[in-house]
């Protein structure tokens, strides 16, 4: 028998990523990885969004994942809808990027930017990197029983076809830990075993059908390794198109299980037909050789009710699949994995309500997930055109308890802003208000209006709003944060916010509150004094925008301009 603290099943980006902060915060921890196949192998799901860059950098393998060369993720380009019409979405502006040596740090414009990675060698990165931290890697190692009394897993049991392994667990292949952690992907070892019902909130029923491709043609090249990936729709489905190394491409098909069962077709023959009927994939691939094998799986929105139990957490895929089209998969995995490990590390320390911390972790990932599965069922269901796709994602913010534009709030989500708030946290907190406006203008909106120059004489608005606190998870922390709820809406008692709050009791005119603010920020925060003005500035835009801040216009008195 083996016995560790943690047990985690699963060596993707998932378990690797609990495996590597639990290591990193705290390293007298001894963590176990279960991993039923030998690293490297291909898998699908090669496409980032930004908030993954920020967290390889706190795992502290950045420059490894940088160092193995894969393209850099500007953005991408969507044709959708019943016209057609090509989108574009990019994380920064193609004419920002500047052409820079690479590998590069983790600095600048690369913290705008998300890779498009050749799975079989990112996973590897970062299984190879939990070990160099000392977590313990057992591959091909099949996880073969659950052991579980009521909700409390005892054991579990293991068979592995590596010698050295099967010698270290013993003859009776049983391991043990404090806690467990299911990052087995979609199969949900440890969510089946211990019948952990799932809910299908849409009706979504697809299936994916991709092969690899070497020396595609790029649909774009920007700067230095930068380029968009493709998003391309036919009449019965859709494709990508994401170079994932400098030579190799993954070309997949996305389509109804439905159309699959009645076209009579082979997944080969729907295939082919695709990149024959899709114009601008086929044109990329007219010099491109395919690699040997077509890989299929199935795409069906699912999410687990629960996430969390007496001694073990869900992370990754077996949370619940939401369909692929905003490449958001591998972002919600690595995002939630960094809260199952800071939620074990707090458990530890035992100085909060244990059900508390892992209700935090529940609650806020479900709505994660749900809010991605919103956005796909509507991009599906209505075939609609660019206005009504952006006018239905201020929709799924203000349940967020956001309150964006159309064009903010597609930028939110399609930039997976919904991956990294906390819900109902007012915007300015997590999300920049001035990038949201530019990122707006970028895509064609008129220039941005700021509601906070066409008032002078401001209120504060808590009618309705409760005491109450918030999570952050920060360096290996799990922190309540003070802050007042009303409804959806949460205004959090720390950073700017907490300045502003103290300066509207003092003050009523805009001016006043404002340099108030910024001096505290200066002179408290320790925060320079051009970064002071813009974030007092964003913080006062997101009140007023949700509602905590009312104001009028008193003509005798100056405006605040923002230029």
């Amino acid at each position: 028998m083996l016995e560790t603290d943690v047990a985690i099943i699963g060596g993707g980006p998932a378990g690797t990523t609990v495996a590597t902060f639990l290591k990193k915060y705290n390293p007298s921890l001894d963590v176990t990885i279960v991993e039923r196949e030998q690293f490297p192998r291909d898998h699908v799901g090669e496409s980032h969004l930004p908030a993954i860059s920020a967290i390889l950098d706190e795992m502290g393998v950045w420059d490894k994942v940088e160092a193995a060369g894969f393209p850099i993720k500007i953005g991408a380009t969507f044709k959708w809808g019943a016209k057609k019409d090509y989108w574009e979405t990019d994380f920064l502006h193609h004419e920002k990027f500047r052409e820079e040596a690479r590998p590069a740090k983790f600095v600048d414009q690369r913290r705008k930017t998300a890779f498009q990675v050749d799975r079989s060698i990112y996973d590897k990165v970062l299984l190879d990197h939990a070990q160099s931290l000392g977590c313990r890697v057992f591959e091909q190692t099949k996880v073969a029983q659950v052991l579980h009394e009521g909700d409390r897993i005892t054991g579990l049991s293991v068979v592995s076809q590596d010698p050295d392994v099967t010698e270290q667990v013993g003859s009776d292949g049983l391991i043990k830990a404090r806690y467990y952690v299911d990052a087995s992907g979609d199969i949900g070892i440890l969510r089946r075993a211990l019948g952990i019902e799932i809910e299908a909130p849409t009706a979504l029923r697809n299936i994916a059908v991709w092969k690899y491709w070497q020396d595609a043609t790029w649909a774009v090249t920007i700067g230095n390794g930068g380029t968009r990936i493709q998003i391309m729709s036919l009449d019965w489905g859709w494709m990508w198109f994401i170079p994932i190394t400098p030579t190799r491409t993954s070309v997949g098909l996305v389509l109804p299980a439905s159309y699959y069962k009645t076209s009579g077709k082979t997944t080969e023959q729907l295939y082919e037909e695709a990149i024959a009927t899709e114009p601008l994939i086929s044109r990329l691939l007219e010099t491109a050789t395919p690699e040997d094998g077509l890989f299929a799986t199935k795409d069906w929105n699912f999410l687990a009710k629960r996430l969390a139990g007496e001694n073990w957490f869900l992370a990754g895929d077996s949370c619940g699949f939401a369909d692929p089209i905003l490449s958001a998969g591998m972002t919600l995995a690595h995002t939630g994995a960094r809260k199952v490990a800071f939620t074990i590390l707090e458990l530890d320390r035992n100085e909060q309500d244990p059900e508390w911390l892992k209700q935090e972790y529940e609650d806020g990932h479900r709505q994660q997930i749900r809010h991605h599965m919103q956005f796909a069922d509507f991009w599906y269901t209505s075939n609609s055109q660019f206005t009504d796709l952006k006018e239905y994602c201020q929709e799924i913010a203000e349940t967020a308890g956001l309150t964006l534009t159309p064009e903010s709030a597609f930028q939110w989500l399609a930039t997976g802003g919904f991956t990294v708030d906390e819900p109902g946290v007012a915007a300015a907190l997590t999300y920049r208000v001035s990038g949201l406006k530019l990122l707006a203008v970028e895509m064609g909106a008129a220039a941005p209006e700021w509601e906070l120059t066409k008032t002078n004489f401001w209120r504060l608005n808590l009618d309705g709003a409760t005491e109450g606190k918030f999570v952050r998870y920060l360096e290996g922390r799990v922190v309540p944060i003070p802050c007042l709820k009303r409804g959806p809406k949460v205004l959090p008692i720390v950073d700017v916010f907490k300045h502003l709050l103290k300066a509207m009791k003092r003050n009523m005119d805009s001016i006043l509150i404002l340099e108030d603010c910024v001096n505290a920020m200066i002179r408290e925060d320790g925060i320079p004094p051009q970064d002071a003005a813009l974030l007092t500035i964003e913080g006062i835009e997101s009140l007023i925008l949700e509602g905590w801040i009312k104001g009028k216009a008193v003509p005798s008195r100056p405006f605040i301009k923002v230029t």
